[in-house]
């Protein structure tokens, strides 16, 4: 999370610094300053995710040399999992906390002629991107592990991707449906990169059911008989 707050404050102060070189009273030109800065923030972030990687990576070696049998107690899985989570749960929150801020109020959303499911579309939105940098973490770890630079370049191009769609609002359907895809697709991207299969995913299911009849069992046997 502190990594995504460094490549975010410099996303800002690169931002920032355009804005005030350039002239103000230019719509045109800073709506593309602003489309610049989201850019600029996307490959920012990715920088920080390559570079968090490269100090796990380190830190795995020194917890591997202290470690009894030589390995370390934590795997790249893991360590790419938790990264993407933290990079998600503080990217959602930066992201809503100004929208939570806003409905507090006064007013009411789409007396103006706005949208009313404006909250709606920012919590869908919110939890995408959530979910996003969670899977962006475990098949960019995986990439950065075996060398797979193509795979490295389809993260940073759905990043991108995906921070441009935004710029689609209030047109919700064309930005929230085309997001939620790359959610989907990227979700099963991961899953299969960290091992899973529909193999798996039948056994699990299997033995859910096992488990379910048992404890059916289980309970009708401590039901008591009535006289």
């Amino acid at each position: 999370a502190f990594f995504w707050l460094v490549s975010l404050l410099l996303a800002s102060l690169i931002w920032f610094i355009s804005v005030h070189l350039s002239d103000r009273e230019d719509a045109k030109l800073q709506y593309g300053l602003l489309v610049f800065g989201a850019a600029v923030s996307v490959l920012l972030q990715e920088a920080f995710r390559f570079a968090y990687f490269k100090l796990l990576k380190k830190a795995d070696e020194g917890l591997a040399m202290i470690s009894e049998d030589g390995r370390s107690p934590i795997s790249l899985r893991q360590m790419a999992y938790v990264s993407g989570l933290s990079f998600g749960i503080i990217s959602g929150m930066f992201s809503v906390i100004n929208i939570l801020a806003d409905s507090i109020g006064p007013g009411i959303v789409g007396i103006h002629g706005d949208s009313p499911y404006y909250f709606i579309t920012s919590a869908f939105l919110t939890m995408a991107l959530v979910l996003l940098h969670t899977f962006w973490g475990v098949i960019f770890f995986d990439a950065c592990e075996k060398r797979r630079y193509w795979c490295l370049g389809l993260v940073v191009a759905s990043h991108l991707l995906t921070s441009g769609l935004t710029f689609l609002n209030p047109w919700y359907e064309a930005s929230l449906v085309p997001i939620f895809i790359i959610t989907l697709c990227t979700g099963l991207w991961a899953f299969f990169t960290a091992g899973g299969s529909f193999r798996n995913i039948l056994k699990c299911l299997s033995c859910k059911q096992e488990n379910d009849s048992r404890v059916m069992m289980y309970s009708a046997l401590q039901v008591p008989l009535e006289d």
